[in-house]
């Protein structure tokens, strides 16, 4: 093994030991002593120790940098498959890491570049604008020749960590193994397909690490909001962009955060929050392709119009307008996802829950497994209760109402195996990125409110479809009717043979685990006698006492692996 091979081996074991010892006790307190009748031990300080899992691994992430810490920002966001003692705990996990040494980013540039620094620039500061667990910035003034090429004259340079690639390769190769390992734990393959979270993971950190996709990304986003005054983009310089370094134009302006920086400049931090959920919610909803980073370092409010031509004849131009940086996370809306979250407004507008189940299914959120009949029944109890309610009148209803909703439906949604998509993950994470910036800048705000306008544009939008809809539901309830006849003179026929048969699977397998139980009750009262006899009699004769312990293993085996 290389000199250079042995750090990243030591790496992958690293990961591995953690990922063992914590599924090992994962097994023992979830799964072990609930089969031997201990789930109220088991359930003693679950909590506490959901909570100090999430702490180990926010520290293991902070030390080993590569993409654990992408990992605990993702699962910070995995809502839907992990109990919120370990989301809340790595919300706080920042991607902000010790810089690089200049002298080894420089390397990396000069071998991208093809030329030395000094040579591609005419001037790089040594000292990072911002140091991240996949790269670091610095800012650079470009040669004469290129900024006449790209127009601008100030830039930021971003440049990958030594070996990043190396990293990213055994950070993934042991996180699909941890996955192959959970797809083995039915607590965890009932609830989560984990081999293809990790894949959705690894899709996502490989295009982030490319930076001529993040360029790519970066004007695209600006070919969408070329004619909107409210939005500005860095330019590219693609002369000296490549796979492992970017450089872009320097668009520093005052953080969308900084309330007293925009009061200083004469900017209402209420009029920035509305502005910025409007684009927002075009990214999203208009346009299909959103900004899935959107956190205050990534945007800056400008002072002063943006770059000529963005307004439109004859209007005054804006007094500030958004600038976005950093397009390396993006997301994108489908047709299939756009078309799901239609039948769940339509859904959601007539108050029909089954529909509704049918819309969240076909937005891929429910695995093929769920039992959605309890499902279908609390959302039509949802509609009961406050169908017909506006966003505003929602807001009045005593919070009392939804904590008694909550308390009778909390679990049975708990218990479905929920998967969130990727697009719909970043979907859901950037609109919750969103009301965290907007209720900074105005405590006042309300995301539903910014919200329905695009929603009940979608459903005009979507008319076509939903007229559709209703013609396939009526074709499907017409051939019902004719078919009735024909079924009912079969079901008498059946009656009068005899040959009708009552199945009731639920119950039966309710019984068989019954069954199972008690054979296994009997298991461990046998293993409990087996070793204690074992101890009593080994002080007399050492050969029968450890016989009867050992002995004690097969019934102990039968109890804690009855499928086995």
């Amino acid at each position: 093994m290389t000199a250079a091979a042995k750090p990243l081996r030591t790496r992958y074991r690293r990961i591995l030991r953690f990922a063992a010892f914590h599924l090992a006790q994962l097994w023992w307190f979830e799964l072990f002593l609930p089969r031997i009748g201990l789930a109220r031990i088991s359930a003693i300080n679950r909590s506490r120790r959901m909570q100090r899992l999430a702490q180990r691994f926010h520290r293991l992430a902070v030390d080993l940098g590569g993409l654990m810490i992408k990992v605990g920002q993702f699962l910070s966001s995995r809502l839907d498959v992990l109990p919120p003692e370990i989301t809340k705990e790595l919300e706080g996990l920042q991607d902000e890491v010790s810089p690089v040494a200049f002298a080894d980013i420089r390397a990396v540039a000069e071998a991208e570049l093809g030329t030395p620094l000094d040579q591609a620039y005419s001037w790089v500061d040594p000292a990072p604008v911002a140091s991240a667990s996949l790269g670091q910035a610095h800012r650079a003034q470009p040669t004469d020749e290129d900024a006449e090429l790209g127009g601008f004259a100030h830039a930021v340079v971003k440049i990958q960590r030594p070996g990043i690639g190396d990293i990213v390769d055994v950070d993934l190769a042991a996180l699909r193994r941890v996955g192959r390992w959970l797809s083995h734990i039915r607590l965890v393959s009932s609830r989560v397909d984990a081999p293809a979270l990790v894949e959705e993971f690894a899709a996502t950190s490989l295009e982030e690490i490319d930076y001529l996709q993040e360029a790519a990304n970066a004007e695209r986003f600006a070919a969408n909001f070329a004619e909107d005054p409210r939005v500005s983009v860095p330019q590219v310089l693609w002369e000296r962009s490549t796979r492992r370094a970017l450089t872009l134009e320097d668009v520093t302006a005052i953080k969308i955060n900084d309330v007293d920086g925009l009061r200083q400049a004469g900017i209402d931090p209420s009029e920035v929050a509305a502005q910025f959920a409007d684009v927002m919610f075009d990214q999203l909803f208009v346009y299909g392709f959103f900004h899935a980073d959107p956190h205050p370092g990534n945007i800056f409010v400008t002072p002063g119009p943006p770059p000529a031509g963005l307004s439109a004849e004859g209007e005054t131009p804006p007094a500030w307008h958004l600038t976005f940086i950093d397009f390396g996370m993006m997301g994108e809306i489908p047709d299939t996802l756009r078309n799901g979250l239609r039948r769940v407004f339509i859904a959601a507008a007539s108050r029909d829950g089954k529909s509704l189940v049918d819309g969240i299914q076909d937005v891929g959120v429910l695995l093929p497994s769920a039992d959605t009949a309890e499902l279908e029944r609390a959302m039509t109890e949802l509609f009961a209760r406050f169908g017909g309610m506006g966003f505003a009148e929602l807001k009045e209803v005593d919070p009392r109402e939804y904590r008694d909703f909550a308390r009778e439906f909390g679990e049975l949604v708990r218990s479905l195996p929920f998967q969130l998509p990727e697009n719909f993950l970043l979907t859901l994470r950037t609109v919750s990125l969103i009301s965290g910036v907007c209720s900074t800048l105005d405590t006042r705000f309300n995301l539903w409110d910014s919200i329905e306008p695009y929603a009940q544009q979608l459903i005009r939008e979507q008319r076509g479809p939903a007229l559709q809809d209703t013609a396939r539901q009526a074709a499907e309830a017409a051939g019902a009717a004719l078919r009735l006849p024909g079924r009912l003179n079969a079901l008498a026929e059946r009656l009068d043979d005899g040959r009708i048969a009552v199945r009731t699977p639920d119950l039966d397998r309710r019984l068989a685990r019954v069954e199972r139980l008690s054979r296994r009750a009997v298991s461990a009262v046998l293993f409990t006698g087996l070793v204690i006899s074992g101890a009593l009699l080994h002080t007399e004769s050492s050969t029968l006492g450890y016989t009867l312990i050992a002995v004690s293993a097969i019934p102990f085996l039968h109890a804690a692996i009855p499928r086995r």
